[in-house]
């Protein structure tokens, strides 16, 4: 039987976990920033010997990273230059002119990822259709190739105006630059971003450049790697929308993969709801460095098609660089277990978003760390064991995690180590509970009803303590929680999404030019798929984006994935107006429909998804042994009984308080709370009606 190896880089943790049918083997080491594939290549060989398994036997990795993310976060991307239509070169700091605080008169902007000195101007000029006013200017592309090699620029992005109509010009510059300068990376606005909207599409394509460079590298690395250790198979990327590619296209367009890691958490979550039959959960991932809460209803994540990266304001729109990709909609906040805790100037302790990541790690990693991070003050409130963190792979040092608490944050407080802990922990559940509540409110939606799925090393750590803050009754933690993002990628789709401009009215509707546009992007999407659909079923969907003639913003609405004809014209119409109605109460009659863009996605089909039976009463296992734990709400110490995962069955049910260990995390049961296996190995924790 084949099996397949999933690979999740976080900032603290790179999760592996190998499937082979129903058996599963998972892993869990410590991220090598400087190199990332040394963790992956010493936890595939740790995951391998766990499995029983030669190299050889796998036949297909799967992997997905924060490490385009953290290039833009952390501003350590290329040295890039943007060649730019000649009026056009400050689009970038200017935006859309909106300030994401209106009352604010000391709003800091998010600045460009190119300095103007690096955005560089060419006389050219496209009008909306894709006609030529003005040729480009050659001449000026030979003169700007010489000044970036002198400054020493190591990524080219090149953005015209109307250049997602026709690429003409960028392409032609793009092999000016190419034919002087072979080695250097180039990104096309009219391939990485095919859209109007020219901050939006240029903000996209110099993020890509930026990456591009530093993603290429790691890739070819990671490829040369692996083979060494003798792992032949194909490898394939996770991309930011919940589908695989290849590693061809993902280091062609390495700002796909920003959210990579999150999207495997939202598909595992979406297949844990779809096999316990819950129609409506959040899903909570909280590893290392982040926390990540997305929104699944009917078994699908929400979707955008637009996404902030590095916000200056931590639930603020318009306080990040823009980019326009698919992506799976989530909230993502700097509250890891590795956050690092402070008392800022009013003597409010906060919590990240800066972290202590895998180097130095927690001052309980005793690797030179000093500063305090969640992980250190649940290391003081009892709620884990300092020697079986991690499955025994990692040591903590207690000593060292009250050290640090009472230098940075009790001490100037007047507060002992361990209620320093407890005032961090509050923090950081209240924070993850304020980032669930935006989202939910920027979803227009609520939270009655509604399960959460916990997962990620922290997520059962804190879930039960979230789940109190918004109302929710009821946690689920599936079997794997500790690595449950890399276990997403093994239930992806290989899919791929294109995305192009053609501007159409439903009054003037070109059928014939719609026809040809969808039918030149589905063979393009379906020729990405093929390289790794290894000859699967696919299914293909059609969107297009639209919205009444002079409205800013605009729906989505489902297209037939076949060749539209006038009838079907007609009955899209009446869904834009049906989808209109929903979102605003009712339709504006007499206004004529417009669209912008369109996208076709193609994807493998997923296999069914059987679900849950009920499992039968069985007695609870016998505690392996009582850890003193400090209750956050009441700030009380107590004898929590201690239970191993694995000695639970099926139907048995233990009463909170009490901690349910793993090798990969620990699941905390509040008072007030009781935990069932259930019939697939997981936990199921509901709260006691008040």
């Amino acid at each position: 039987m084949t099996a397949k190896l999933a690979v999740d880089i976080g900032g603290t943790f790179t999760d592996l976990a190998i499937e082979r049918g129903a058996e599963r083997w998972t892993a869990k080491v410590l991220t090598t920033p400087a190199a990332p594939e040394q963790g992956v290549l010493e936890g595939v060989a740790q995951v391998l010997a766990k499995a029983g398994m030669a190299p050889s036997d796998i036949i297909l990795v799967i992997h997905g990273t924060t490490l385009a993310t953290n290039a833009v976060i952390e501003r350590k991307g290329a040295r890039t230059a943007l060649l730019t239509t000649e009026g056009f070169r400050d689009v970038l700091a200017l935006g859309n002119e909106s300030r994401f605080d209106q009352y604010d008169l000391n709003i800091e902007l998010p600045q460009p990822l190119v300095p103007r000195r690096w955005r560089l101007p060419v006389t050219e000029r496209l009008d909306n259709t894709g006609r030529v006013l003005l040729p480009l200017d050659e001449a000026a592309v030979e003169a700007h190739v010489a000044f970036m090699r002198a400054e020493g620029i190591e990524a080219v992005a090149i953005g015209f105006l109307h250049a997602f109509v026709n690429p003409e010009h960028e392409r032609q510059a793009a092999a000016i630059v190419r034919r002087l300068w072979p080695e250097v990376p180039i990104s096309l606005s009219s391939e990485v971003s095919p859209e109007m909207r020219e901050w939006e599409r240029f903000s996209t394509t110099v993020a890509n450049a930026y990456v591009q460079p530093r993603m290429a590298s790691y890739l070819g690395r990671l490829e040369v790697g692996l083979r060494a250790a003798g792992l032949g198979c194909p490898l394939f990327m996770m991309l930011s929308g919940g589908g695989l590619t290849t590693l061809e296209t993902a280091a062609r367009f390495p700002i796909r993969l920003v959210e990579s890691g999150p999207a495997g958490g939202a598909i595992f979550s979406a297949h844990v709801a779809k096999q316990r039959g819950l129609d409506r959960v959040l899903s909570f991932d909280m590893g290392g460095t982040t926390a990540k809460v997305c929104l699944i209803d009917d078994y699908q994540p929400q979707a955008s098609r637009t996404f902030e990266v590095a916000r200056v304001g931590r639930f603020k729109k318009g306080s990040g660089l823009p980019l326009r990709i698919p992506v799976i909609e989530m909230v993502e906040i700097g509250a890891g277990g590795g956050s690092i805790a402070a008392v800022d100037s009013l003597g409010r302790i906060t919590v990240g978003p800066e972290s202590a990541g895998a180097d130095p790690g927690p001052a309980c990693y005793g690797r030179g760390g000093m500063k305090p991070a969640v992980t250190d003050a649940n290391l003081v409130l009892g709620r884990y064991d300092p020697v079986a963190f991690a499955g025994g792979s990692l040591r903590l040092y207690p000593e060292a995690s009250r050290d640090a608490l009472a230098a940075e944050v009790g001490g100037r407080l007047g507060l002992s180590a361990e209620m320093a802990a407890l005032g961090v922990v509050e923090m950081v559940d209240e924070n993850m509970s304020n980032a669930a509540r935006v989202h939910a409110i920027e979803s227009g939606k609520g939270f009655a009803g509604r399960s959460i799925i916990a997962f990620g090393g922290g997520g059962p750590v804190h879930g039960y303590r979230v789940a109190e803050k918004i109302g929710v009754k009821r946690l689920l933690v599936p079997s794997g929680a500790g690595v449950g993002s890399a276990i997403g990628f093994l239930r992806a789709p290989v899919a791929y999404e294109v995305v192009r401009s053609l501007y159409q009215r439903f009054g003037s509707f070109d059928v014939d030019a719609v026809n040809a546009l969808l039918a030149g992007m589905a063979a393009e999407a379906a020729s990405v798929v093929a390289k790794g659909a290894f000859e699967a079923e696919t299914k293909e969907s059609r969107i297009a984006y639209m919205r009444y003639v002079g409205q800013g913003h605009e729906i989505s609405v489902p297209l037939p994935p076949r060749a539209m004809t006038a009838e079907d014209v007609r009955t899209v119409r009446a869904l834009y107006d049906q989808e209109y109605t929903r979102f605003y109460d009712r339709p504006v009659p007499g206004s004529d429909v417009e669209i912008l863009s369109f996208a076709v996605t193609v994807a493998t089909i997923v296999e069914p998804v059987e679900p849950a039976a009920a499992a039968h009463a069985a007695p609870a296992p016998a505690p392996i042994r009582t850890q003193p734990v400090r209750d956050t709400v009441t700030g009380e110490m107590a004898d929590w009984p201690v239970f191993d995962r694995a000695a639970m069955a099926p139907g048995a049910v233990v009463p909170g308080p009490c901690i349910v260990a793993e090798a990969e995390t620990s699941t905390l049961v509040g008072p007030g709370w009781s935990c069932a296996m259930d019939s697939l190995g997981y936990l199921d924790l509901t709260q006691e009606s008040a």
